[in-house]
């Protein structure tokens, strides 16, 4: 058996709030292979965003564990952190954060650029190939549509070739057609790419596309569903 891109064991997350210690999330343990889809269910509030944010190592487990890679991102300093997200791991949000002073074309290249990468105009358009935008490199992003700008988004976050996607959210802020191309290209991205997809949602088409349905109730794993 291959080793897991990502491993949650027995993760918890409290905070402080008001002088009382509040659980987002409770003791999970979860496994995520590469080539999979994993969709995170539940109610807002239920803890799939800050589950995602410990997945992205954006954040800590108070308690347990999480491992990408097999290493443990409470064993990181922050340069390797800064190194694990900006070359393993790829971010998918429902606003699509695309900054509004770069074209198409450079908003892609950014995480080529962070990482230190030279080369970035051909690999960034290799990907605005994949997501049948090539032609709006040159662009601005509010000369797109909310469908295309989330295009341009998931070719960002594959760019760098990352082992591990986390979307959150990814057809939220999308019509019928424009969210059904969305997580065609997620579904690739896992099955062509060989890409570990982590995606939080409460829509019942993007939960269709996964190998497993977690769901989530107040911090807690529930219930875990394989196709």
């Amino acid at each position: 058996m291959t080793a897991p891109r990502l491993e949650l064991d027995n993760a918890t997350r409290t905070y402080h709030s008001d002088g009382e210690e509040v659980a987002a999330l409770r003791g999970v343990s979860l496994r995520l292979d590469a080539g999979s889809v994993c969709a995170l269910l539940g109610r807002s509030g239920c803890g799939k965003t800050t589950l995602l944010n410990l997945a992205g190592a954006m954040d800590f487990p108070t308690s347990g564990d999480v491992r990408i890679d097999g290493r443990s991102t409470l064993a990181m300093g922050d340069a390797e952190l800064t190194a694990l997200r900006r070359r393993t791991v790829g971010f998918v949000f429902q606003f699509f954060q695309l900054l509004p002073t770069l074209t198409v074309l450079e908003n892609v290249e950014l995480p080529l650029l962070l990482s230190g990468r030279t080369d970035t105009s051909g690999a960034a358009l290799d990907r605005l190939r994949w997501v049948g935008l090539e032609e709006k490199a040159r662009a601005m992003p509010h000369q797109l549509s909310g469908g295309q700008m989330q295009r341009v988004a998931i070719a960002r976050a594959l760019v760098h070739e990352p082992e591990i996607l986390i979307a959150d959210e990814p057809t939220g802020n999308l019509d019928t057609a424009s969210g059904e191309t969305v997580l065609q290209l997620i579904r690739e991205s896992a099955d062509r790419f060989g890409v570990a997809v982590l995606m939080a949602t409460h829509s019942a088409e993007a939960a269709a596309i996964a190998d497993r349905r977690v769901h989530l109730r107040d911090g807690q794993i529930v219930s875990v569903e394989a196709t």
